[in-house]
């Protein structure tokens, strides 16, 4: 007779898709609590990461790269000139529209956040060796590439 204590393995356990789903809410829960711990969101990030490898740019533009829908730009944008890690400017070729650049204490912000993102990956994959981190890494990305393809529209290529 069977154990009732004991629990066989479900079978979806052992399924990519959930094995997926699970490590991603671990990361997304590490990253929120990481991000939270220096008083900043991932959008955050991302905007002050896109305004340093970019430069300054429109809202729309800001929004494209990012991939932060317009409706969530404008409060990022608002709590980060808030607190002085972004400028808005008025665009000299369009009067309508700012310009948003990044402060040097945005700056530093993006390098208290880059600091507290490698602690995230690190805790993330601590059991993994340094070459599995980067099989992992090219394997997911692998999978990313191919279902952006498929799924981009001429509109949004880099979607």
């Amino acid at each position: 007779m069977e154990n009732p204590s004991e629990e066989s393995p479900a079978r979806w356990k052992s399924l990519p898709s959930w094995l997926l789903t699970q490590t991603a809410n671990h990361a997304h829960r590490l990253v929120t609590d990481g991000f939270t711990a220096v008083n900043a969101r991932g959008y955050h990030y991302r905007l002050l990461a896109v305004l340093e490898e970019f430069g300054p740019a429109s809202q729309a533009a800001l929004g494209r790269r990012s991939g932060i829908h317009l409706s969530d730009m404008v409060a990022t944008i608002n709590e980060l000139a808030d607190r002085k890690l972004v400028e808005r400017t008025p665009d000299h070729a369009d009067r309508r529209r700012n310009i948003i650049s990044l402060t040097t204490t945005g700056k530093r912000q993006l390098r208290r956040l880059e600091k507290q993102l490698a602690e995230t990956q690190d805790e993330l994959l601590a059991p993994l060796s340094p070459d599995e981190r980067q099989r992992l890494t090219e394997l997911l990305s692998k999978l990313l590439d191919h279902h952006n393809r498929r799924s981009a529209t001429p509109e949004e290529p880099w979607r």
